[in-house]
């Protein structure tokens, strides 16, 4: 094959398999308000995390109970860890209040979800919600338990593939009205 020719078909071999790949985008605020999706509507959409999500917790002498994760010794103690990598799915449980989604990302257990809410200072993206943040970690309530998780985490938020939302088909008909004899 001629350099020109191959230059061609590698150049359309780049332009089908980026096409085909997924376009993963932010979930905002201004795109939850504008599609005004109901909680039926939310969990039939596939969401993911934007970012490693590392959560801890120490467990101390009768708390041995393991839930999810790991056990790791660190400084000593036993600390229980649950990873939920960069680009896991997700699926929208419920909204405890307005602009609030119960996210979780295992397949069993009801309570294994973290909270996610629009940041103003992060472009109203849907970041991950933790109380008592500091400048080093924040709490969160997972699976009934506090656990902490690290600051390299508080920007973990959720994504959504635009091209599958999208074909997301809405049952939607305008009325045409009716009229009084005629």
């Amino acid at each position: 094959m001629k350099a020109p020719n191959l230059l061609i078909l590698s150049v359309f071999t780049l332009l089908f398999l980026s096409s085909c790949s997924t376009r993963f985008t932010y979930f905002t605020e201004d795109l939850y308000q504008e599609q005004g999706w109901s909680d039926d509507e939310l969990k039939k959409i596939q969401f993911y995390v934007s970012q490693n999500i590392v959560l801890k917790r120490e467990l101390t002498g009768g708390s041995s109970e393991i839930i999810s994760g790991k056990i790791k010794i660190e400084n000593g103690s036993k600390i229980e860890e649950v990873v939920i990598p960069r680009g896991t799915p997700g699926a929208f449980l419920f909204s405890p209040k307005s602009n609030r989604f119960a996210i979780s990302f295992e397949e069993e257990g009801e309570k294994q979800y973290l909270m996610f809410g629009p940041s103003p200072k992060n472009s109203d993206r849907f970041v991950m919600l933790a109380s008592d943040w500091n400048r080093r970690s924040g709490k969160v309530t997972y699976n009934g338990k506090q656990w902490k998780v690290g600051s390299d985490s508080a920007y973990a938020a959720l994504m959504v593939d635009m091209r599958k939302v999208n074909k997301y088909d809405k049952n939607s008909r305008t009325a045409k009205g009716r009229r009084v004899g005629g």
